[in-house]
């Protein structure tokens, strides 16, 4: 199977880089299948997890909150506001997540900042439930 360049970069660190056979993101349109060849298009990420098969079955989960996918002609970058692998990603972490976005409901001043941030909680809620079972 063809390949491609994949990085994905928080502002803490480098996450990953290298070759991959393909990456599923977690858009805020949906998930979206990145492989060889794809069609240049820009993302924004949702909170969700980013899976990476780099070939012979071995597949890389990442957790990742906030952020834009890029995918051009030399590959897929995500910039992703929070990003952690999935095995650095316990109960406790994703409660805090949950939390922050609480107070972000809470602290939001206008209705549009308040939707998204209404949104993000959903979309962290549903996470950490599907993670639990």
């Amino acid at each position: 199977m063809a390949t491609f360049t994949f990085e994905l970069v928080s502002p803490e660190r480098l996450l990953f880089s290298g070759e991959v056979e393909s990456v599923v993101v977690p858009s805020s349109e949906g998930e979206m299948t990145v492989m060889a060849g794809h069609a240049p298009v820009m993302a924004v990420l949702k909170p969700g997890v980013v899976a990476v098969s780099e070939g012979k079955g071995a597949v890389r989960r990442l957790f990742v909150r906030g952020g834009f996918a890029d995918v051009g002609p030399d590959g897929l970058t995500i910039l992703a506001e929070v990003a952690l692998p999935m095995e650095e990603l316990d109960a406790e972490t994703l409660a805090q997540h949950v939390r922050d976005a609480e107070e972000d409901v809470a602290d939001a001043k206008s209705d549009e900042a308040r939707q998204a941030a209404a949104e993000r909680l959903s979309q962290l809620t549903e996470l950490r439930d599907a993670l639990v079972h």
